[in-house]
């Protein structure tokens, strides 16, 4: 792993991500590069840390009708030191069904919960796009200072 010089951290986001997230520039500076898995990730760090960001239509989608490309991406980050999923809806949303398609809220759930228990890759259901994005800086800026230090 790298080792930084102090300043703010280099988050990469992944070039094939659509909709990505603003961080805050004086704590990070975000730059746009392949990734080997996962969305986000720090600079040095790429082969060790990544966040894998879904909408809660995605991550339905995903978990019901995309499990074997999906569960290939997670088989990555089981060998990383950090990585999650994050959703930006809550689990009541799930529970809720506000989402679209037919699956069923109990099978969206158990293929979270597969995933976690799979994989040991934890699902944070993050409420919202900005708790989200929080969320992430915040994972990312811990990784950064704990394996940068």
């Amino acid at each position: 792993m790298s080792r930084s010089s102090g300043g703010p951290a280099t988050v990469i986001i992944d070039t094939r991500e659509q909709e990505p997230y603003s961080f805050d520039p004086r704590l990070a500076t975000a730059v746009r590069r392949a990734l080997p898995a996962g969305d986000y990730s720090v600079d040095g760090l790429e082969a060790c840390v990544a966040v894998e960001r879904k909408t809660l239509d995605d991550f339905v989608s995903t978990v019901i009708h995309n499990r074997a490309r999906f569960r290939e991406e997670l088989r990555k980050l089981t060998g990383y030191q950090a990585a999650c999923v994050v959703v930006e809806a809550g689990l009541i949303d799930v529970l809720q069904k506000r989402y679209r398609g037919d699956a069923h809220p109990n099978a969206v759930l158990g293929n979270a919960l597969s995933l976690i228990l799979d994989y040991r890759v934890p699902v944070f259901f993050c409420t919202t796009r900005q708790a989200s994005c929080q969320f992430v800086q915040a994972y990312l800026l811990g990784a950064h200072a704990r394996w940068n230090s």
